[in-house]
């Protein structure tokens, strides 16, 4: 998407318009027909006038949609709207929060380069790190998510990205955005963070000094479990430089449906976010409270490591996600009585994924991180007895009492 992209007019929004406004009207141009909604451009291609034509847009020496493995109006009307909301010049829409980091690690990395990435992100990402592009010469350090001190430290003169999740998932550890972009840019690095858990309605990473903003759209840009989509936020440099010729050539497309569908999603993220961590924070002091909780993690907690730093980063909300630890004499008591819990709820989703209007619980250990080594988890955190839950929009004392089936049988 080029800044002087003309192929779509531009939005006329004030240029003071909050993020709310941005959500809803942001990425809807005036259009010949009058709709109030944004259409659905479901094409494979693209219609020129004539030959001489068809040649100056493939050459990029005329600006047109030419093909919808690089460019559609569909998406671009989500790419504009995405980074409005995280603070950034642009956007690149992919076809999943992986194709987001995979394209990322294509079009910036090469054998030879050093990654340094938090040994708690989502276990897929620690996969693809690590292991995948390995392969290719590229090597990852990993560190403590919340040592500042470790990141320095492993800083090489061949480090090119710092990769950090926040908060984490399961753990919903926090990194200090701003000390981690010191460290990066003083390396010649970028930082790169997965804004997940808390989507641009609690926290824009840009604003606190990262170069890039990973999203996997399937969870709550969409916020209703229906599609996979995921972006990379970031400065039009890095769009018309790196990602577009990636994208161009391998193809991580973000189909024009899916796009829509999350594009439809943010219009009511802020809203969606706000209650569902407000609901979140309540269960978590609840589940403080049982008998056979031995440990809950959630941001908005006092009791949360960096619950301080939290509240600075993510405007003084938790987000809609929570672990806990159900207790057990020994690992395999531990995974016992999460299954337990588990497989004793009515009302929630068994599953590991999240962002969803419907409240979702998962065992971390063997599903999400289940691909990880034990050595991994453990140093992840990740225990047998944990379970997550990512809390919807159902009536909190309902999901009290689904979450109590199976607590209350814990001896």
């Amino acid at each position: 998407m080029s800044e002087n992209d003309k192929r779509i007019p531009r939005t006329q929004l004030p240029g003071d318009a909050r993020l709310d406004t941005l959500a809803v009207r942001e990425g809807l141009p005036p259009s010949q027909w009058g709709e109030n909604s944004e259409a659905l451009f479901v094409s494979s291609s693209f219609v020129h006038p004539d030959a001489a034509t068809a040649a100056a847009r493939f050459a990029n020496e005329e600006e047109a949609f030419v093909y919808s493995r690089f460019s559609n109006p569909t998406v671009t009307m989500m790419e504009r709207r995405l980074a409005a909301l995280e603070g950034s010049e642009a956007c690149i829409g992919t076809a999943s929060g992986m194709g987001a980091i995979t394209l990322l690690a294509l079009s910036l990395l090469q054998a030879g380069d050093h990654v340094i990435c938090s040994q708690s992100v989502f276990g897929s990402t620690i996969k693809l790190l690590g292991g995948e592009f390995s392969k290719f010469g590229v090597e990852t350090s990993f560190v403590s998510q919340t040592d500042v001190a470790q990141w320095r430290e492993a800083v090489r003169p061949n480090t090119k990205l710092l990769f950090a999740e926040s908060p984490t998932n399961p753990l919903t550890e926090v990194c200090d955005i701003a000390a981690l972009a010191r460290i990066a840019h003083n390396a010649g690095a970028l930082l790169v963070v997965d804004n997940c858990f808390c989507s641009p309605a609690l926290q824009r990473p840009i604003h606190l000094g990262a170069d890039i903003v990973m999203h996997s759209g399937t969870k709550y840009l969409d916020g209703q479990g229906r599609v996979i989509a995921g972006a990379l936020c970031c400065s039009q440099k890095l769009v018309d430089e790196k990602f577009m010729p990636m994208m161009r050539s391998a193809g991580i497309t973000l189909s024009p449906f899916n796009a829509w569908v999350v594009l439809k999603g943010m219009e009511t993220l802020s809203i969606r976010m706000r209650e569902q961590s407000a609901r979140a924070l309540e269960l978590a002091r609840w589940l403080e409270q049982h008998r056979a909780v031995e440990r809950v993690y959630h941001p908005g907690l006092p009791s949360h490591p960096q619950h301080e730093l939290a509240m600075r980063q993510q405007d003084g909300v938790g987000g809609p996600v929570a672990s806990f630890i159900v207790k057990g004499a020994d690992a395999d008591r531990a995974r016992a009585n999460a299954f337990a819990v588990i497989d004793g709820t009515r009302i929630c989703s068994i599953t590991a994924n999240l962002g969803d209007t419907k409240t979702t619980v998962t065992h971390p250990s063997s599903t999400t991180h289940g691909r990880l080594t034990e050595a991994q988890r453990q140093a992840a955190g990740i225990t047998q007895g944990m379970i997550r839950i990512a809390v919807g929009l159902e009536d909190l004392e309902d999901l009290k009492v689904d979450l109590a089936r199976g607590l209350d049988a814990i001896r």
